[in-house]
């Protein structure tokens, strides 16, 4: 093969376009379907140029604040389960540092994320330039190079021909199961100028399958050895039952064997909630139902889940003395965790083999049972505190969270995708959306990330065209990023967006109280300041960015307005007060830090009881 003559900006472009992948049912598309982009000093002449050259190819959307872009990205990464990569491009300085947060959310949530940003010279002539933060020890370390905590590939290309070797790298730990998350590439102002001979291999067409890793034979029985003793197994379905397109394999794991199912938040949405198996969300945000089958359950199957402290009741909620976790999982970092017995293998992949290995084997049929009595229990809970219930409202109290919830679950239809992410939603969606179909459902508790949750829409409604997504967020996330409203408006990707406004960050402020605490910085009735009466009016704020928009104050007045939303040509959303203090029970022990000192008798008590709760954790 020959070479082309090509700038290092233009060989970034035509490789990401030469990039094919297999999506979840075997079609072909587009790696890299385009970029989110905010063009400043470092990257508007050379790679925006280069964008712009190829604009049909790889279409560029702008967004009004990087760490949006980035979080649509994440988002739209997501909705497609990590078959094609939204890349996210800034300038360098305040624009690249921007990146860093969404960095973050990709890397705790294992999701692909190609980062481009702009750097200063590799030559340093100029230096020290525009946005430039001199490391006065280090001269070559920029801001990008905050990238490398929550980056899984991190490269600065400094001469050109490091390119044909760095990307390719760049895209496959992207794509690998395993090692899966945000690749970072720094592009020095003067290296994306240069041009090269690039050879046509790098820009020819290639095609990324599904890597599926199949388990080794010796963790393969061991774990068939644990379910088969195992009196009271469960099946704990975390994301990578999604990220591996293993749902139908997890249903038919479960029903042959008859184990019970419960699911962490990114698990959601792996088996229809009305299934007889499925007995609810597990975990601090979870119901009790779920939380009481794990205390009993002696073999935990843990598929595609990081288990971190929200799963596992910060390592309490498994309380059988002789408990086996089995932590299959295509990472092995994630499959070996407190001494869990590792299945190191693609999710579907291990669900089918030991389907097969574990033959008619079936659990007892007491322990389903109680499955079942446990998961009646949870659907009567949340059927009652979701109800509507306008008397309430009448009489002076807001609507709670639970029932804004319930709304949108009774009013839903085929094919509508549900996203929440940090605050007082994530427990409230993972409970009150009982999802009718798998891959349903987004809720961004990895990082925790406030601001998610309107710049993910945008990015999820661009990977589902066809899809209604349904946006909860509180005033506080609201606050903290609104932007990609517009965004979501200019480029015709339409959504419907809930906010609850509840004065402030309610949810923390729970936390504040129950560890003994007063109010104090999160209501913003407890703030600082002389006009903290005063409140945002988010029906303006949103028809201001070109949504349609309206205020209700009753269950009864949202679901109307649901109606109207469905039916809007364009982002609509809707805003109502919401109850600070009424949350949906359940959940687990949870371990935060509570000061072992203070002039508060409530919070040295709340102390004693996180120690006290510690006694039950598995620590090794």
């Amino acid at each position: 093969m020959g070479t082309q003559r090509l700038t290092v900006a233009q060989a970034i472009v035509a490789h990401l376009i030469a990039q094919t992948t297999e999506l979840g049912d075997g079609s072909t598309a587009s790696l890299f379907p385009g970029v989110y982009g905010i063009f400043g000093h470092g990257n508007v002449t050379c790679l925006g140029h280069a964008l712009e050259e190829r604009k049909d190819e790889l279409p560029t959307w702008r967004g009004q604040n990087e760490q949006g872009m980035a979080l649509a990205a994440t988002a739209y990464n997501k909705a497609v389960r990590r078959r094609q990569i939204m890349t996210a491009t800034s300038s360098i300085g305040p624009g690249a540092t921007n990146m860093v947060t969404a960095a973050g959310v990709a890397h705790s949530n294992r999701l692909p994320l190609l980062l481009l940003a702009g750097d200063t010279f590799a030559s340093r002539t100029p230096d020290p330039v525009l946005q430039q933060v001199e490391h006065f020890g280090v001269p070559s370390t920029t801001v990008n190079d905050s990238f490398r905590p929550v980056a899984r590939y991190w490269d600065r290309i400094t001469m050109p021909d490091q390119l044909l070797t760095s990307l390719p790298q760049a895209i496959d730990t992207m794509l690998d199961p395993a090692d899966c998350g945000p690749a970072f590439l720094g592009l020095p102002q003067d290296v994306q100028a240069m041009a090269f001979d690039v050879p046509d291999e790098f820009v020819a067409a290639q095609h990324h399958w599904i890597v599926r890793a199949r388990p080794d034979r010796g963790q393969l029985a061991a774990a068939v050895d644990a379910l088969r003793s195992a009196k009271r197994p469960l099946i704990l379905a975390g994301g990578g039952v999604h990220y591996s397109f293993a749902e139908a394999a997890l249903l038919a794991f479960a029903e042959r064997h008859r184990i019970p199912v419960v699911e962490t938040v990114a698990g959601k949405a792996s088996l229809v909630a009305a299934h007889e198996l499925n007995a609810g969300p597990i975990g601090v945000t979870g119901c009790e139902s779920a939380n009481a089958l794990a205390a009993q359950a002696d073999v935990v199957l843990a598929v595609g889940s990081r288990l971190e402290d929200f799963t596992t009741g910060s390592w309490t909620l498994f309380q059988h003395p002789d408990v086996t976790i089995i932590g299959l999982n295509a990472a092995r970092f994630d499959a070996r965790k407190r001494r869990s017995l590792p299945l190191v293998a693609d999710a579907r992949v291990g669900l089918e083999e030991l389907t097969d290995a574990l033959g008619d084997w079936v659990v007892d049929a007491a322990w389903t049972e109680r499955a079942a009595a446990e998961r009646a229990r949870y659907h009567a809970y949340i059927d009652k505190i979701a109800a509507p219930s306008d008397d309430s409202v009448a009489a002076g109290e807001p609507v709670t969270y639970a029932q804004v919830v319930g709304a949108v679950d009774r009013n839903k239809q085929p094919g509508d995708y549900v996203l929440a992410a940090a605050g007082g939603f994530p427990g409230e969606v993972n409970n009150g959306w009982r999802a009718e179909e798998v891959n349903s459902f987004d809720c961004e508790y990895g990082f925790s990330c406030m601001g998610y949750e309107i710049a993910g829409g945008w990015g999820a409604k661009m990977a589902m065209p066809d899809r209604e997504v349904i946006v909860f967020v509180g005033d506080g996330s609201t606050m903290m990023l609104n932007s990609d409203l517009y965004s979501s408006v200019i480029g015709g990707h339409k959504m419907i967006v809930i906010i609850c406004d509840n004065g402030g960050y309610a949810v923390i402020n729970r936390l504040q109280i129950n560890q003994g605490g007063v109010p104090f910085n999160n209501l913003l009735d407890d703030c600082k300041g002389p006009n903290t009466e005063v409140r945002v009016d988010f029906e303006m704020l949103a028809k201001a960015q070109g949504c349609n928009a309206e205020t209700v104050h009753t269950v009864t007045e949202l679901e109307s307005a649901m109606d109207r939303a469905r039916a809007s040509d364009r982002t609509y959303v809707i805003a109502l007060q919401t109850h600070r203090y009424e949350w949906t029970e359940g959940g687990t022990y949870w371990e935060v830090g509570v000061p072992e000192v203070s002039n508060r008798p409530s919070v040295v008590a709340a102390h004693d009881d996180v120690a006290t709760g510690k006694q039950g954790q598995r620590r090794a």
